[in-house]
């Protein structure tokens, strides 16, 4: 039975495998996305030593993939061009740097990810969640849409890359 487990620094190398796998998946789309070195291993550890990082496993097989959920508010998020469902104070989860490893894409662990995300929220009585992607990532996109996410409009990063951002309502 597959788990969503919180990360631990022993997982930081497998989870960078997987991150590194994500990255060759999208250069050989031609996505710009996570091809300037980034996330990093700084990142991810980050992400464990705030109890953010998370990865799915396999009773005792090594990890299937990787994401980060937190219910802290994305500063990127506070400004769209378009409109967020909820409003812009309300609580919210997010979830970003997902990675299926290359072996299980398509198997629907990336679907697993977000209902075992979105049961957390409604666990805390968090009522939306937000993501956001590139704008070529049409996998994401298709995945998002089948998951019901509602696109709200661009954001940008901190570098000022484009982002486009989707949010669900949790009930």
């Amino acid at each position: 039975m597959m788990k969503l487990l919180l990360a631990k620094k022993g997982d930081l190398s497998e989870i960078m495998k997987l991150i590194e796998q994500a990255q060759a998946y999208l250069a050989a789309q031609h996505i710009e996305q996570w091809q300037n070195g980034y996330p990093n291993e700084q990142a991810i550890l980050k992400d464990i030593l705030n109890n953010e990082s998370y990865v799915v496993k396999l009773e005792d097989s090594n990890l299937l993939a990787t994401a980060m959920f937190t219910t802290r508010n994305e500063p990127t998020y506070k400004s769209i061009k378009g409109n967020w469902i909820t409003e812009s104070d309300a609580k919210y989860g997010v979830i970003h740097r997902m990675a299926v490893g290359e072996k299980f894409r398509g198997t629907g662990i990336a679907k697993f990810i977000f209902n075992q995300c979105e049961q957390i929220l409604k666990q805390t009585s968090i009522q939306s969640m937000r993501i956001d992607t590139h704008e070529d990532n049409l996998g994401m996109q298709t995945l998002l849409k089948k998951l019901d996410y509602i696109y709200c409009g661009v954001i940008y990063l901190e570098n000022n890359d484009k982002r486009l951002a989707f949010e669900k309502l949790i009930h």
